[in-house]
C-alpha cells in the first residue's frame, strides 16, 4: 500500500489532537517529540529502543578529555559568510541569520561553536546521498561555523534553502530550513536543531516539524524577518535564538 499525504495528515491530525486534548486535561506540556513518532516513519525504525549504556564507568570526562576540543583559531574569517567562500557567487536570495545562545535564565552563552549546513536555493544539498533531481551550485556548498560573541550572539550570511521531496510517503516535501549544531566544548555535548522560515506553507505537511506536539514549542523553530538585520540591495533579516535548557528551550533532535 502506497502512503500519501492524506495519511500522513490523518496520523498527524489524530495525534495532535490527543495530544492537546491531554494536555486540556491537566498533562504536562511536552518541549520535545516522542521519539517514535509514526508519521515521521525513519524515526519508528531507528529511535532507541534500550536503556543508555554508561561509557567507561559512566564518567563522561573520560570521553570527552579525549575527544577533540574547540577555539578562536578553527574559524577562519569567511566561515560564517556562505556567499564568499568559493569563486563566484551562488544563486539565489541572500540573507542574514543572526540571533542569541541563551541558558534557561537568558544569560548569553559565550565562545561556542555553532555550525549551520543546508540545501541550496533548489533545494539540493552538496553531498553524494542527495539525488534529488535538482542543480547543484558549484559556488555553493552549504556549511557554515561561527563563534558566539560576548554577547552570545552568531551570524551568518547564507542563501535561502529551498524546499526538497524527502519520500518519507507519496509527494512528501520539507519545508525550507536550516541545520544547526552546538557543539559546547567537545562533540559529546552536541546538540542538533533545525530553524524554519515564516509563513510556510508546507508546516501543516511535514511529519518532523509536527512531531514537535507543543505549538509554542514549534513556533519556537521559526525564524522572524527582521527588518534592521537586512543590507540595503543585499540580503533579508532573519533573527532566531537558541535556549538550550528550561521552558523555553528549543527542540533538539534527540535520538534521531
Amino acid at each position: 500500500m502506497t502512503l500519501t499525504q492524506s495519511d500522513i495528515d490523518v496520523e498527524i491530525n489524530d495525534i495532535q489532537n490527543a495530544y492537546d486534548k491531554a494536555v486540556g486535561g491537566g498533562a504536562p506540556v511536552q518541549h520535545h517529540p516522542p521519539r517514535d513518532y509514526t508519521p515521521y516513519r525513519s524515526s519508528v525504525l531507528r529511535h532507541p529502543k534500550q536503556p543508555l549504556v554508561a561509557v567507561n564507568g559512566g564518567d563522561p570526562e573520560t570521553v570527552e578529555l579525549s575527544g577533540p576540543v574547540f577555539g578562536p583559531t578553527d574559524i577562519t574569517e569567511i566561515d560564517n559568510d556562505l556567499t564568499v567562500q568559493h569563486q563566484g557567487e551562488p544563486l539565489g536570495e541572500r540573507i542574514t541569520v543572526s540571533g542569541r545562545l541563551l541558558d534557561r535564565e537568558g544569560r548569553p552563552v559565550r565562545g561556542q561553536l555553532i555550525e549551520l549546513w543546508q540545501a541550496n536555493a533548489s533545494g539540493r544539498y552538496a553531498h553524494l546521498r542527495d539525488q534529488h533531481p535538482a542543480p547543484l551550485d558549484p559556488n555553493f556548498t552549504g556549511v557554515g561555523r561561527a563563534l558566539t560573541d560576548d554577547q552570545g550572539r552568531y551570524f551568518f550570511r547564507t542563501i535561502k534553502p529551498g524546499a526538497y521531496p524527502w519520500r518519507n510517503h507519496t509527494n512528501a516535501w520539507r519545508p525550507a530550513h536550516i541545520h544547526f549544531s552546538v557543539f559546547g566544548t567537545a562533540f559529546t555535548q552536541r546538540l542538533v536543531t533545525q530553524m524554519y522560515f515564516p509563513n510556510d506553507p508546507l508546516f501543516a505537511y511535514d511529519p518532523i516539524l509536527r512531531s514537535v506536539t507543543d505549538e509554542s514549542a514549534r513556533a519556537r523553530l521559526v525564524a522572524q524577518y527582521q527588518h534592521d538585520l537586512s543590507q540595503p540591495e543585499f540580503s533579508l533579516g532573519y533573527e532566531w535564538d537558541i535556549v538550550l535548557d528550561g521552558p523555553s528551550a528549543t527542540w533538539i533532535e534527540e535520538g534521531r
